[in-house]
């Protein structure tokens, strides 16, 4: 089923960075507001509570069979319903014959700074959050805060098919509570960075949250400025929609020894934490490649 042409034109706003509002745009969006207001922020609040992912056992799974696997998370819990039924799912595959170059989306701009952070096992990943401010990203004039980061194995984004050893998501929000994603993926190679600082703390922690000290976001490498943009969801539930991806198109490197220390410490049933890639449904998928413009990437 092909994009409806109205939710592409009003997925494109987010991609302009010079957008031109008109009436058309801002009844939809008022109507949408004054709909979901309520339930769309408390589902935001409830995907980024690490209390509420927390537990031996956990209402969802990643494998199939179980009755808790990703073809049944929109059954499991009715304000989940779009993990089932929505048409801006994530992750997908980003396939070369449907991404537009498209230089004017400009260069991300990071502003991070380091903060005090805590990691915790949230069952399903192992998560980094910063518990002060700890700098931002900036889309379209938009501020979205650095909120935290966690790993899944293998890479939940895919390249032409192509599924990765690692995928890391930095996760974002505005002040008005909108989700803005950075996804980076990984094959195997040279260790982590990144990881090889949080290295014994990954190994050693348990559900209880851990204050690991002063962590700098800016030590999580990016290697290119070529990115991917699309509109998609929370890859788990409940897999709210409306979140801006930015995909990193490089694939960096880590160790297989960094890979298992996240695989063995989450817990049983979520060793490999990838959500399957899920229907396209005719969305934009933007890359953003500094070097037609004669830049360097």
């Amino acid at each position: 089923m092909p994009f409806p042409i109205l939710k592409q034109r009003s997925i494109m706003w987010f991609f302009n960075p010079n957008p031109k509002p008109n009436l058309l745009f801002f009844l939809i969006l008022g109507s949408l507001l004054l709909l979901s207001h309520h339930s769309f922020f408390t589902i935001c609040r409830a995907a980024l509570d690490d209390s509420g992912e927390v537990g031996d056992e956990l209402p969802f799974t990643y494998v199939e069979g179980t009755g808790k696997g990703p073809k049944k998370w929109g059954q499991i819990d009715p304000h989940w319903k779009v993990c089932d039924n929505g048409e801006m799912q994530s992750p997908i595959d980003l396939l070369d014959g449907r991404v537009q170059v498209f230089p004017n989306l400009g260069k991300l701009k990071r502003d991070y700074k380091q903060a005090p952070a805590t990691i915790k096992n949230r069952g399903h990943d192992i998560t980094v959050r910063w518990k002060e401010d700890a700098g931002k990203i900036n889309i379209n004039g938009t501020d979205y805060n650095l909120l935290q980061c966690h790993w899944h194995s293998p890479s939940e984004h895919t390249f032409n098919g192509s599924r990765y050893a690692l995928e890391l998501h930095v996760i974002h929000t505005s002040s008005t509570g909108k989700i803005a994603v950075i996804g980076i993926v990984y094959k195997y190679g040279r260790p982590d960075p990144f990881l090889s600082k949080l290295f014994h703390h990954i190994k050693s922690v348990g559900k209880e949250e851990v204050d690991i000290g002063i962590i700098n976001p800016g030590d999580i490498k990016f290697g290119s400025r070529k990115y991917y943009r699309y509109i998609g969801s929370l890859t788990v539930p409940p897999c709210t929609e409306g979140v801006i991806w930015t995909i990193v198109k490089k694939v960096r490197t880590v160790s297989r020894e960094q890979v298992r220390a996240l695989r063995e410490t989450v817990h049983d049933g979520y060793e490999e934490n990838a959500r399957p890639t899920q229907q396209f449904n005719g969305r934009p998928v933007l890359l953003y490649t500094p070097g037609e413009n004669g830049g360097s990437g």
